[in-house]
């Protein structure tokens, strides 16, 4: 097989249906562990289902599909710290003028903003219409233990690393963006020398980026993996116990990422929203089958600038930060879950508590971390500030998983949109490459 010429859109599809169809036939054979008091399924520390020993759930589910399924996604959360530190260090340093980075992270950071407040918005008023809460009866919650949430502050006061070597061990992507900022200002005003150590992280960047596409060959094995466990632990039977909410969520993500994106993109580009579609496939493949912004940052950041046309001035910034602080997706989760939570607990929230939880999700999606399920514990913050017990977040654990992979897909397609608006008004945003006739993204 010739691997420039690997498709991998078309195999990566392949592998979601495959792996989608091979776990629920999974789940067919396989038992739970279950409480007898209870007839609920047990949880494990990462809240999924704890399976039966047999030789499919050892060897297979958590034998086989575990290793291609982590296999896959560590190695791209291996590159993700080197990537975004390299790439941003040399879109700053290419600069013309530092004062534009300033120019450039205020438009990023209020639109980043902007979408989460209307994302949250839409939520809340479409579960107030449709009132997914009503009719539920009494579920039994799964004994979600509250996570612990940071102040706004202290994700401010974060921001600025005690120790640098820490924060690139942790991947604190924060204070790494923030890194990389000022290391790329010192080689810009480093004169010569300055411009030797950007020559090498230069050619340093482009050996990742090969190294993107050395782990994309691996994509479809891992995805199919990934999917296959997912379903062979979660079925559907939590989706037809809560299919109000799902579909509920599932419709505003839809709304929100093939609505309210293509409008801003059109206003404030004049691009083609479809075109725009066609070449952001295969990072919302990647983004479903992680369910993480940051697994996904190299994937995204490659169609950003190869496929979309934004400079690496913009988007070797862009798009790492809004993996890290724009969560439309878990917004609109956080707010259709409060509305659903106040009616399953005959609780009435006063229109004023509703503007504190659009402001309250807005600003803690700064601090929600991009990984799986990290939208469950802001959502904990959210509901304590307008009163509402947090342990019925248990109720909606069971089908959050999968949620969590669309709104993921939804999160990283706001990334790539803001990154081309921002782009497009400082004139780094390559048209010509923008309009290019889409086609199956090819490895090489």
């Amino acid at each position: 097989m010739d691997l420039h010429k690997l498709k991998l859109t078309r195999y990566i599809l392949i592998a979601m249906v495959g792996g989608a169809i091979v776990g629920l036939a999974l789940s067919q054979f396989v038992d739970f562990v279950v409480n007898p008091d209870t007839g609920k399924k047990f949880l494990d520390s990462n809240n999924r289902p704890v399976l039966e020993h047999s030789f499919l759930a050892d060897y297979v589910i958590n034998g086989l599909f575990q290793f291609l399924s982590e296999a896959f996604i560590r190695s791209l959360m291996a590159l993700v710290v080197p990537l975004v530190f390299v790439s941003l260090v040399c879109g700053t340093a290419a600069m013309d003028d530092v004062r534009k980075l300033g120019t450039v992270g205020l438009k990023t950071i209020l639109l980043y903003l902007a979408t989460t407040g209307i994302a949250i918005t839409i939520a809340i008023v479409a579960a107030l219409l449709v009132k997914p809460g009503l009719g539920v009866g009494e579920i039994e919650t799964q004994g979600y233990v509250p996570g612990e949430t940071k102040s706004l502050l202290n994700v401010f006061i974060d921001i600025f690393p005690k120790n640098v070597s820490s924060a690139f061990v942790e991947g604190n992507m924060l204070q790494i963006i923030a890194a990389a900022l000022v290391f790329g200002i010192a080689l810009v005003v480093s004169g010569e020398h300055g411009q030797r150590v950007l020559r090498f992280f230069n050619d340093l960047n482009e050996i990742i980026m090969k190294l993107v596409i050395i782990v994309m060959l691996i994509a479809p094995l891992g995805v199919f993996a990934k999917i296959a466990q997912v379903f062979a632990k979660e079925g559907f039977d939590t989706i037809f116990a809560l299919a109000k909410y799902f579909i509920l969520v599932v419709a505003v993500l839809l709304i929100h990422a093939f609505v309210v994106y293509p409008v801003l993109l059109k206003i404030f580009t004049g691009m083609n929203p479809v075109n725009f579609f066609k070449k952001m496939r295969n990072a919302q493949l990647f983004a479903f089958s992680t369910a993480s912004s940051n697994a996904t940052i190299p994937v995204t950041l490659r169609a950003a600038e190869e496929r979309l046309g934004a400079h690496n001035k913009i988007a070797s910034f862009t798009v790492p930060l809004g993996a890290t602080i724009n969560m439309d997706g878990t917004a609109i989760m956080q707010g259709v879950a409060t509305v659903f939570i106040a009616q399953i607990s005959g609780i009435d929230l006063s229109i004023t508590q509703y503007l504190m939880v659009i402001l309250a999700a807005t600003m803690a999606s700064i601090g929600t971390a991009g990984v799986p399920s990290a939208g469950l514990v802001m959502l904990t913050m959210v509901l304590g500030l307008v009163g509402l017990p947090p342990d019925k977040i248990g109720l909606i654990i069971g089908i959050d998983r999968l949620l969590d992979m669309v709104r993921t897909a939804v999160n990283i397609t706001g990334d790539a949109t803001i990154t081309c608006i921002v782009a497009n008004s400082e004139g780094q945003l390559d048209k010509t490459v923008f309009n290019r006739p889409a086609e199956e993204e090819t490895v090489g």
